[in-house]
């Protein structure tokens, strides 16, 4: 799973989600409160690896192990396009489906099951694309990776465009966001709290 502040203020308090992150196999560290909360906690992360980051180096292992990937989230046509920039970038990549974020959750089942892709990336945002990993990740037993991936979608597509490489290693990215996408201020008054726990 990609575990950054949001998404722990997501979860924090559901101990059936909790309980699937600590057993999952990894969690990736996006975002630098969370590394911050794990030197608090004597834990200290070395470093945090954002997610988009980490998506773009599973594309790279997919082509080098021969492994399929579907393509699931976003809007109505983002995913399409990502596809489209994916096989542009990343030649010999083997994208096995798209399917927009906003089909009946049956549908999207059926779709994915159908594609028998090897990675999954789930772009609905937090807490739906965990909520919908969890309920739905016995049904992907034959699935090497899953992961949420929550705006990267957007990005990659062009839809929004990712901080400036400055911004990124202060580890401001998520103002640069919030300035980006105001809707977004909403969501980050979470983190304020975030800070207090």
């Amino acid at each position: 799973y990609d575990i950054n502040p949001l998404i722990i203020m997501n979860f924090y308090k559901n101990k059936k989600v909790k309980k699937e992150f600590n057993s999952s196999k990894y969690n990736i560290p996006d975002g630098v409160g969370t590394v911050y909360a794990s030197k608090m906690k004597n834990i200290a992360l070395k470093e945090r690896i954002a997610g988009i980051d980490f998506f773009k180096d599973l594309c790279n292992l997919s082509i080098e192990k021969e492994l399929s990937i579907f393509l699931y989230g976003s809007e109505e046509g983002i995913a399409d396009k990502v596809k489209k920039e994916l096989e542009e970038k990343y030649h010999g990549i083997n994208i096995a489906g798209t399917l927009n974020g906003y089909v009946k959750e049956s549908e999207a089942l059926k779709k994915i099951k159908e594609a028998q892709p090897d990675i999954l990336f789930v772009a609905l945002g937090s807490p739906l694309q965990e909520k919908f990993i969890i309920k739905n990740k016995k049904q992907f037993s034959n699935i090497k990776i899953i992961m949420p991936v929550g705006g990267t979608f957007d990005v990659i597509a062009g839809k929004i465009k990712r901080a400036p490489k400055i911004i990124i290693k202060l580890n401001l990215e998520w103002i640069y966001r919030m300035l980006k996408e105001p809707k977004r201020i909403f969501v980050n008054i979470k983190l304020i709290k975030f800070v207090f726990l």
